[in-house]
């Protein structure tokens, strides 16, 4: 699978490093001093690169879990995501990965001890308050577990902090690690869902959206708490016939009375990695759809939005309780 891994010189004798290392030795070992050398330099080309990305193998030193971005949660009192890794083994064309970073490589931050006791830490000092804490934000948080083993060390720790709600956001169907233990009241697994029709143009090299829901069908037998991410919405001249069809197939999938919490927004971006996107695929119907750049974001024009968000919410209801719809963004914006 990979080709170059990079190791920081300050854990090339970490244990971990050295099991990586043996799953892939045939892969060419270059030493850093920091990750950042090899992730930050410039002069890359990350479509390029995503043809046949490295691994960086590495330390991280300091913010272990930030802030999650506003309109984020879905109900909790203090909102934090946290990432292990930098980058997704998916190539979803919407995806602000691809605009935010130089580089295509992945990035393993392999002290997983140092995230836990973050997220301890936090959580003891809003013992009054509930602390949601998002993974997925920078990759997807299951599709690289057969590596990693992150959910395996990290779920099991977590378990007894009551004030704790941690969401895994996937679109994958590595879900092993899940059933082979079993499951825990503080701990939401949140697929990403798209239409097939437009998740065939867009998810490249993700799972489709039916082996997606067999994943969650398996979840949800053995106990787990289910989220639905309807986000990001796309936009197509017959969206109410395609969102229709979609939110019935999910809700005759699945059992509708058992998801935990359904979030919605439609495709927005920050308009400098929008216009990244826009070089790498200038002739994309993503890209030439009616969107508007406002206040250094480039989102659907308003009515457009406005119909999408209402549209959405109106069918999601259908199928499932009001109670648990998140929208991300504001309908009457």
């Amino acid at each position: 699978m990979f080709n170059r891994i990079y190791i920081e010189n300050g854990i090339k004798t970490e244990p971990f490093v050295k099991q990586i290392c043996e799953k892939f030795a045939n892969a060419n070992i270059v030493e850093c001093n920091h990750y950042s050398e090899v992730f930050n330099k410039k002069a890359q080309n990350f479509r390029l690169q995503k043809q046949s990305p490295g691994l960086i193998l590495a330390k991280k030193q300091n913010h272990f879990i930030k802030p999650a971005p506003p309109e984020y949660g879905i109900g909790g009192d203090i909102n934090y995501y946290f990432s292990y890794m930098l980058n997704c083994i998916y190539d979803c064309r919407y995806c602000f990965l691809q605009g935010m970073y130089r580089s295509a490589n992945y990035v393993l931050f392999i002290n997983y001890e140092d995230f836990l006791k973050e997220i301890r830490k936090t959580c003891n000092n809003h013992t009054n308050k509930s602390c949601h804490m998002f993974s997925g934000y920078d990759c997807d948080s299951l599709a690289m577990e057969p590596l990693t083993g992150f959910m395996q060390f990290l779920l099991p720790q977590i378990s007894d902090i009551s004030n704790l709600l941690v969401e895994l956001r996937t679109k994958s169907t590595q879900i092993r690690t899940l059933l082979d233990r079993p499951p825990q009241d503080n701990c939401v697994i949140a697929y990403s869902l798209l239409p097939d029709q437009l998740a065939k143009a867009l998810d490249h090299k993700a799972p489709n959206i039916f082996r997606r829901l067999s994943a969650i069908r398996k979840l949800q037998d053995h106990g787990w708490k289910i989220g639905l991410r309807f986000d990001p919405l796309i936009y197509d001249s017959d969206m109410e016939t395609i969102y229709e069809d979609f939110f019935s197939e999910i809700a005759s999938q699945i059992d509708a009375k058992k998801i935990h919490s359904i979030s919605i927004g439609t495709f927005r971006l920050p308009s400098s990695y929008f216009n990244t996107l826009a070089g790498y695929y200038p002739t994309d119907k993503l890209i030439l759809s009616p969107l508007k750049n406002s206040n250094k974001m480039v989102s659907y024009e308003q009515d457009i939005k406005k119909k999408m968000l209402t549209y959405c919410y109106e069918q999601i209801h259908r199928h499932f309780d009001e109670k648990i719809i998140y929208p991300c963004e504001t309908i009457s914006e």
